[in-house]
């Protein structure tokens, strides 16, 4: 042996020993932590999660591991404040480094620990004092956004009028963050608006040192310069404005020349209320649009009224128009686009096809080349019904997209009223006839028509899921009917000026049966189930993998007349919320129902289920901790009943 090489192999076999027990210590298989950083589980939002520590083998096995209650209750008025009620729960929650953060329906942020769900610190921004939100969902929050330098972490909250940056560490604002660390964004628009007819309801988006958001306003607001739907960003440093852009055109901008009259001086709303996403790595902006006011008359709106109802993809860095599409012209449906646009890559034979997915409450999936907008297939303008409310001019062709096929009904006809015995049947024909119907885009009318798909769609403001592995798009959708009714207004007042306006308070249409001497018996609804569905998109082709009915609907089946009747094992669920779907080969859900399921990702058969005994009108989200255990958390309950449900396999189920 040379001199000095025993003590070489020495050091060699003490390295060597030390490297076995790190491996004991921290075994190679240890199961990393993974994050739910961004509301859609990535900036692009596919809700899709690599995990499959919770697979189909043994999801069976999956139970309640902890819960946080929000504590909210309704707030009585006093000297300084106004009454409030919180509403429903419907937050996604994020999770970094084993921290969650999230907001309550009176727009608090909170971060708790996300393997115990111990609360860890809170931020009440005080927007109750204002009174209930001009929205038609009084008071919820789906979510909070993260920044980072990799120094310091920021949450960011849009309560109604006010961007709030809050320290990530304590829950403090951020005093360098505009004026004490808020922002009002309501300020250098292009006219004064009322903020408290100015909401939000989604998160912001986080690109680079940008903070983005558009806003909410209430659809039963509908007078001259209501509040503008601009989409704003902001830095995400000093709270400084960097850009906006306008939804409604003024003179010299593109799609000026679609709105009639000089009808953009006054119409506001076009207003980006749902969440929306990004393409991070090029920074492009996909943007689903809403209604011009009012959503469901435009006789002061003549014209296609660009950006209404469009996908619109702009320059994260400048706020440019990059390109956009209509999916629906003059809106007249509340047909708003309710949900994030999901940026994936789709993978063909002839290669990989990067894309943006706009599902569209019409029940409707576009597909769209994310970077230049072209169609992945054909989309067809086709004659649709006309309007003869007067000063009404209603776009005579609507755009069809050939594939895939809608996810939800469309349109409505006495075939399609609810059967299940002779008298109901009988009866729901009678509601109906009282009414216009026809095929989809069947306008509003003075004696009413019922649309279907309704207010909530088709495809609401949950979205839909992909699993980027298999080229499957997973989306609820429901059937519900509305009744749009025009009425005519004889008196302005500061919340309505137009000279017709939807009965809002009368949209639902249902079926009743007279029985004498019995007290009132509550309706059922006019149309056949299903009235919830999950689907499964080859995103390939285009083609269905498979559609079921998911959730049930007690109301309908413990209904006292249909006591005898013979009923589907299930009868499906209305509501917006939708789906999540991880590597495990499952795709979670509630379905805007009170049952958490679990259903298998290859044929849409339930694995899992169980009772969460209230509503659960929230998205879910899945992480891994640094332990190694993985949760499935979903927001559930409305008012003082808000309780955060978090699942997990029982240790070493694994």
């Amino acid at each position: 042996m040379r001199p000095g090489s025993r003590g070489l192999a020495i050091a060699v076999a003490l390295i060597g020993a030390v490297f076995v027990s790190l491996q004991a210590v921290f075994p190679q298989d240890r199961p990393r932590q993974v994050d739910w950083p961004v509301y859609g589980g990535d900036a692009g939002g596919m809700r899709y999660s690599v995990l499959a520590d919770i697979n189909r083998d043994n999801v069976s096995g999956l139970s309640l591991a902890w819960t946080w209650a929000t504590g909210e209750s309704p707030i009585p008025q006093t000297d300084s404040t106004k009454a409030a009620r919180p509403g429903a729960f419907q937050v996604t929650p994020l999770v970094v480094n084993d921290t969650m953060y999230l907001s309550t329906p009176f727009n608090r942020v909170v971060a708790l620990d996300a393997a115990s769900g111990r609360e860890l610190w809170r931020f009440d921004p005080g927007s109750h004092r204002y009174g209930q939100p001009s929205n038609g969902t009084g008071f919820v929050h789906r979510g909070v956004a993260l920044w980072s330098d990799g120094r310091e972490r920021r949450v960011f909250i849009n309560t109604r009028w006010r961007l709030i940056a809050l320290d990530a560490s304590s829950g403090q604002p951020v005093p360098t963050f505009g004026t004490d660390g808020e922002v009002d964004v309501t300020a250098g628009l292009d006219w004064a608006v009322n903020p408290l007819h100015y909401t939000n309801t989604s998160p912001p988006v986080v690109w680079g040192d940008l903070v983005i958001l558009g806003n909410g306003v209430g659809d039963r607001l509908m007078y001259r310069q209501d509040p503008p739907g601009d989409i704003q960003a902001f830095d995400a440093r000093t709270g400084k404005r960097v850009w906006r852009f306008r939804t409604v055109p003024q003179p010299g901008e593109y799609g000026n020349d679609t709105w009639r009259d000089e009808s953009w001086r006054h119409t506001g709303h076009t207003n980006v209320w749902a969440p929306f996403t990004v393409d991070s790595a090029r920074g492009l902006l996909y943007l689903p649009v809403g209604t011009p006011s009012n959503d469901w008359y435009g006789g002061r709106r003549k014209g296609e009224n660009l950006f209404g109802e469009s996908i619109l993809c702009l320059d994260a860095r400048t706020g440019r128009r990059v390109w956009h599409f209509q999916v629906a012209h003059h809106g007249l449906w509340d047909y708003d686009l309710p949900a994030p646009p999901n940026v994936v890559t789709i993978t063909r034979p002839t290669g990989p096809v990067e894309a943006v997915i706009v599902p569209t409450k019409q029940g409707f999936i576009f597909a769209f080349d994310r970077v230049n907008g072209t169609p992945l297939w054909p989309i067809v303008e086709r004659p649709v019904p006309a309007s003869d409310v007067p000063g009404e001019e209603s776009w005579p062709t609507q755009p069809f997209p050939s594939r895939p096929a809608p996810v939800s009904r469309q349109g409505f006809t006495l075939d399609d009223v609810i059967d299940f015995t002779p008298a109901i049947r009988a009866a729901a024909r009678a509601e109906a006839l009282r009414y216009r119907t026809g095929p989809l885009y069947t306008p509003p009318s003075l004696q009413g028509t019922i649309t279907m798909p309704g207010a909530i769609g088709g495809v609401g403001w949950g979205g839909a899921a992909f699993d980027p592995e298999s080229n499957t798009l997973f989306v609820k959708a429901s059937n519900q009917p509305a009744l749009w009714r025009i009425v005519r207004r004889e008196s302005p007042s500061d919340t309505i000026d137009f000279e017709y306006a939807p009965d809002l308070a009368n949209s639902s249409v249902s079926v009743r049966l007279p029985r004498e001497g019995e007290p009132r018996l509550p309706g059922l609804p006019i149309n056949k189930p299903p009235y919830g569905t999950l689907t499964a998109i080859d995103m390939a082709t285009g083609e269905f993998r498979w559609q079921v009915p998911i959730g049930d609907s007690p109301e309908v089946r413990n209904h006292p007349l249909l006591r005898e009747a013979e009923l589907p094992p299930m009868l499906g669920v209305a509501g917006a919320p939708g789906a999540t779907v991880t590597r495990g080969g499952l795709v979670f859900l509630s379905g805007g129902g009170s049952t958490f399921y679990a259903v298998d990702a290859r044929d849409g058969s339930v694995r899992w289920s169980v009772p969460l005994n209230q509503r659960a009108y929230s998205n879910p989200m899945t992480y891994r901790t640094r332990t190694g255990t993985q949760f499935v958390v979903i927001a559930t309950g409305s008012g003082q009943g808000a309780t955060l449900q978090a699942f997990a396999l029982p240790s070493g189920r694994r």
